[in-house]
């Protein structure tokens, strides 16, 4: 018996993350079977805390897409509550397993909203944490430009509190500093706010795109659940974010993030045919990185940074952000397809998952609270947004909601 968790069955996502028990493929008929020399840091304080992992979930290729539908996986990750839907992406597996109950926690991992979506979708919770909170080595110092932090999905606020509390801090030479935290996350959850908290609302997405009813029908729920909780919602202007601009600093890290990874695999294993082990959005992404100026890698990053002080300035006028954490239900299968370029692809994931990837770039915390279903039996989600190192009011936060809302013992369908 290990840690606060002792010995509970638990899933790796198939995200690369080091695990020198468990192969990873991250979706991709290249990587088939790639096995790891070394443990993650984070695999290490898995273990220590009493995960016994026994599999991997499944992702997209490269956990690129907002829905888990690679081809290395032998077909699509189907939504527990409708099977004609996407389980999010791209920790479309791990929300799946923990929302039919296959496990009570699974790792999950958030580039720009991969553990918000499918939470939202499957109708768990699912925390994204600060940048710097969750070790990213020893072998890697960053995902994608400080976008990429790893986290855990569970049916219950209270599993994810103490699983931050045996996995948060930092280790040796990481390049972000971890923000502090209280001694005890899963203690924290427990007490009362000493005063209302200020929230932000927001209903409208930039460049107007469209959000569902449903969405903010999920919204207005939230807010009601607030209000009664004793808290002030006051509907708030967007910060001026240039969101296409945006996107496509997302799409040149990525790209570049895709060349880099090949190439440094062809390099160990010599050259191999991409076409046929690559799909076509991805293949697209590393011509793209192939043929990337330094410059346009730069100017992305650059504005990421942008981001993160638009952000934190912002929040700094109320505690919480609530938000849609998609701006549609969960889409079809087959809705947002890898079979096409890599910018139509990745624009078109920016139109569902509007509210999300912005605060991969701030390095905020953010968290997926399945507090609202639909007519058809439909999770929707809505998200918390704290400021940076802001976990624990989140985590309280969400904890009460699920106290007069609660959602643990809501289950899918049987097939």
């Amino acid at each position: 018996m290990k840690g606060t968790f002792g010995a509970v069955p638990f899933l790796l996502k198939d995200s690369g993350l080091a695990s020198t028990q468990l192969a990873s493929d991250v979706g991709s008929r290249l990587f088939a079977g790639l096995k790891a020399k070394i443990d993650s840091t984070l695999n290490t304080r898995f273990v220590a805390d009493g995960f016994l992992s026994f599999a991997r979930t499944t992702v997209p290729e490269f956990c690129m897409a907002p829905t888990t539908e690679a081809v290395q996986n032998g077909g699509p990750t189907l939504n527990p509550w409708d099977r004609t839907r996407s389980a999010g992406g791209s920790s479309g597996g791990a929300a799946a397993a923990v929302a039919l109950g296959v496990v009570p926690i699974a790792h999950g991992s958030d580039g720009g909203g991969s553990i918000r979506i499918p939470a939202s979708c499957c109708g768990v919770f699912g925390l994204k944490p600060s940048r710097g909170l969750i070790p990213y080595g020893p072998a890697l110092g960053e995902g994608w430009r400080g976008l990429a932090v790893d986290g855990v999905l569970s049916r219950t606020v209270r599993d994810t509190a103490a699983a931050l509390d045996g996995i948060a801090g930092m280790e040796l030479g990481q390049p972000y500093a971890a923000p502090a935290r209280p001694a005890s996350y899963l203690r924290f959850i427990e007490g009362e706010f000493d005063r209302p908290l200020r929230i932000a609302k927001w209903t409208h997405s930039w460049n107007d795109i469209d959000v569902a009813p449903e969405c903010l029908d999920a919204v207005a729920a939230a807010e009601r659940h607030l209000l009664a909780l004793g808290h002030e919602v006051i509907d708030a202007p967007l910060p001026p974010l240039k969101y296409d601009a945006f996107v496509d600093a997302i799409i040149d890290v990525m790209a570049a993030s895709v060349t880099m990874t090949v190439n440094g695999y062809l390099r160990l294993v010599g050259p191999k045919h991409l076409p046929a082990l690559l799909e076509p959005a991805i293949l697209d992404a590393y011509r793209l990185g192939e043929a990337m100026q330094a410059e346009t890698y730069a100017l992305a990053i650059n504005r990421f940074h942008s981001v993160a002080r638009l952000m934190e300035t912002y929040i700094a006028a109320c505690d919480v952000i609530l938000t849609p954490t998609l701006t549609q239900p969960p889409v079809k299968l087959g809705e947002i397809s890898m079979d096409n370029d890599f910018r139509s692809f990745r624009r078109k994931a920016g139109r569902y998952t509007t509210f999300l990837a912005v605060i991969n770039a701030s390095g905020q915390p953010a968290a997926n609270v399945p507090l609202h279903w639909t007519d058809g039996n439909l999770p929707i989600g809505v998200q918390l947004i704290g400021r940076f190192g802001a976990e624990a009011t989140l985590l309280r936060l969400s904890s009460n909601l699920e106290g007069i809302a609660p959602w643990r013992d809501r289950r899918p369908p049987p097939s």
